[in-house]
């Protein structure tokens, strides 16, 4: 049975403490968080170096910007960790921990979940089949209708804790993960609802570094269905529709996400030619379920993280990047 610590008990903590208790092979060994006042039914861990002393691993579920120090001290301890999204507050944090995980040989995971959902596996696999041709754009789309209570805890208000770092990296790292790397973004943000530091709505481009174009769109102050959360059907806190938010094309066919749709011509390309839709069933899924189970191979040294910690850099610095075009209106080269 691997020990799994979790530090952090606040609403994406007892998401993870929940799916430790669905998983299998897998145990909480305590939980730790100084913010802690209410009585809890986990063993609670005095500190940190605490936690990682009774643990195989330890979840980091904390507020952004303590992930590096965290990461840096678990890492120290030799505790394989997994940290909620995004790896770090800024990419300068997140290089300094991929490098003391390297030296270290302590695994880094990024709870990036969506990439263990099956259907992104099929969509991975469609695209890499060449079915779509060649990959020549991409559209997606997360607009999330937060109530005002979700912002009444300050550190949300905060640049750093607003969507990008929040929802959208998550998309940009499925995006890459099937479109591959992003090299330049060019952006622009708005904070017009609310007025605090964190942005509301934020629309960049990208390009990706085989040559196709894209978009994305984000929004917490649009009451919209188009977002994955409201999509896929992987947390049942969020009401499902029936709707996409990711489009992406091809030179022979595109596909709809998570719905599955795959568009085709016999003949094509042709733009006064019927197309064929064929919708691959898959059923829904437990993402969190699963990567605590991987977390428990990686642990236990039988797997390589599906989502490292260099793949959560690059989804920071993308981020980053979306966030230094919108304030310059300049194209940005990722990572630079």
């Amino acid at each position: 049975m691997t020990r799994i610590g979790v530090a952090g008990v606040g609403l994406i903590g007892r998401q993870h403490l929940d799916a430790i208790a669905r998983a299998r092979g897998v145990t909480v060994s305590a939980v730790f968080d100084p913010a802690l006042t209410e009585d809890v039914p986990w063993p609670v861990a005095k500190s940190l170096s605490d936690l990682a002393a009774q643990s195989d691993g330890v979840i980091l579920a904390v507020p952004n910007h303590l992930h590096a120090q965290m990461a840096l001290a678990l890492i120290d301890a030799d505790c394989p960790v997994l940290i909620e999204k995004p790896l770090t507050g800024t990419a300068a944090e997140g290089v300094a921990v991929v490098r003391a995980g390297e030296k270290g040989g302590v695994p880094i995971l990024v709870g990036h979940h969506r990439r263990h959902n099956p259907l992104v596996a099929k969509a991975h696999e469609i695209i890499a089949s060449g079915a779509l041709g060649t990959v020549t754009t991409v559209q997606g789309t997360c607009w999330l209708p937060k109530p005002d209570s979700y912002y009444a805890q300050a550190w949300r208000q905060g640049s750093g804790a607003g969507p990008l770092f929040i929802n959208l990296i998550h998309d940009i790292d499925l995006l890459m993960y099937l479109c591959g790397p992003i090299t330049h973004v060019q952006a622009m943000q708005s904070n017009a609802v609310r007025g605090a530091e964190a942005e509301e709505v934020t629309v960049a481009t990208l390009r990706f570094a085989d040559g196709a174009l894209g978009t994305v769109n984000l929004s917490d102050v649009a009451l919209g269905p188009w977002s994955w959360e409201l999509t896929a059907g992987e947390n049942p806190a969020y009401p499902k529709t029936e709707q996409s938010s990711y489009l992406i094309g091809g030179t022979a066919g595109s596909l709809s996400l998570p719905n599955l749709s795959l568009w085709t011509q016999k003949g094509g390309p042709d733009w006064w030619a019927p197309m064929d839709q064929t919708r691959v069933p898959m059923p829904l899924s437990d993402p969190l379920k699963t990567q605590i189970e991987h977390f428990a191979t990686v642990v236990e040294g039988k797997a390589e993280p599906l989502v490292s910690g260099a793949d959560g850099l690059r989804a920071v610095q993308v981020i980053e990047a979306i966030k230094t075009a919108a304030g310059t209106g300049n194209l940005v080269a990722v990572g630079q």
